[in-house]
């Protein structure tokens, strides 16, 4: 049942917005340290938001029970699961703050640095303050792929991200906006929310490592990564093309010297091992080259299909 309350339209100071999915060991700390961070700042008029990203756990059923003590908390239920990115847009977009802070509900991250942020939002008259870490946590393996991660994407793309950046940020209204305003369906908030530009500070944060599992697997960060790269950047396609471009014309050099050896000297062209190895070298090459250009083709699809991101099943207030 959709459930709306439209007695007060005044728009809340701050809307904490984060998404579920196997969340329900987080919340009960969550919520009470969102509180505690609200009332720290001395913010009355405020909302918690969280996007039910088709959490197969108790996670929706558990804040709806505690709408009845927190009655400033809000509930998006999605039809199923979208995906984080998409989940955070549908919060982002059902959010109604004049201030919006954006934060993951595992508790790497504690609710209670939100009194930092916002400190940093009004000292410095900023319109975004986001967090990053200064050094990765987790093991070397986490911590070596993350940094590549970002190395890789600025290396390929078009837009500069900072790096290590996270999910916990805090931004005015007006950014917010022009973040909803972009139409894409492949989407990449990291890159989006830098490429709308306006004053952007970043704050250094400490992250725990979360308690259980993650559900972001390595196949899902190498995904993400090639979500990240695609959608920001033509950049792997010009590659393709210069590399294209210097392999015709070593081949045609090549070509030219075994003539030239053949009508000089006689010598017997090079024989089987080498033909098959050149062979292979440019079956490898036009099998990555049309793999990277079907990628490219898949984002036009999923563009022009103009499908949304995700779609709303309930919205509890």
């Amino acid at each position: 049942m959709n459930k709306e309350s439209g007695s007060d339209h005044t728009p809340p100071e701050i809307s904490i917005v984060s998404t579920m999915y196997r969340s329900r060991p987080f919340l009960d700390r969550f919520l009470a340290e969102s509180l505690q961070a609200l009332s720290d700042i001395k913010c009355d008029h405020f909302e918690i938001l969280l996007v039910n990203d088709g959490s197969p756990d108790e996670s929706l059923a558990y804040v709806l029970e505690r709408q009845a003590d927190i009655p400033q908390l809000v509930v998006v239920d999605l039809s199923r699961n979208f995906g984080h990115h998409q989940a955070v847009q549908a919060g982002l977009r059902h959010a109604r703050g004049n201030l919006i802070f954006l934060i993951d509900c595992d508790l790497e991250v504690s609710p209670l640095v939100l009194g930092e942020f916002y400190a940093k939002l009004r000292e410095t008259k900023s319109d975004v303050v986001f967090g990053y870490q200064e050094m990765r946590k987790g093991g070397q393996f986490e911590q070596m792929s993350g940094g590549l991660f970002w190395k890789g994407f600025n290396l390929l793309s078009d837009v500069k991200i900072p790096e290590n950046i996270l999910t916990e940020r805090i931004m005015t209204r007006r950014c917010v906006e022009a973040l909803l305003q972009m139409g894409d369906r492949n989407l990449f908030l990291g890159g989006m929310m830098s490429w709308t530009g306006f004053q952007q500070i970043g704050l250094p944060i400490v992250k725990k490592q979360r308690k259980g599992r993650s559900t972001y697997t390595l196949l899902r960060r190498i995904g993400l990564m090639i979500n990240a790269v695609s959608s920001f950047s033509a950049q792997p396609l010009i590659w393709l093309f210069n590399i294209g471009v210097i392999i015709t014309l070593l081949s045609f050099s090549f070509a030219f010297y075994l003539v030239l050896r053949k009508l000089l000297f006689d010598d017997t062209l090079m024989g089987f091992t080498s033909v098959m190895t050149m062979m292979m070298l440019s079956l490898g090459i036009m099998t990555t080259a049309i793999g990277v250009v079907g990628i490219y083709l898949g984002k036009v699809f999923n563009q022009v299909q103009n499908r949304p991101n995700y779609i709303v099943r309930d919205i509890y207030r």
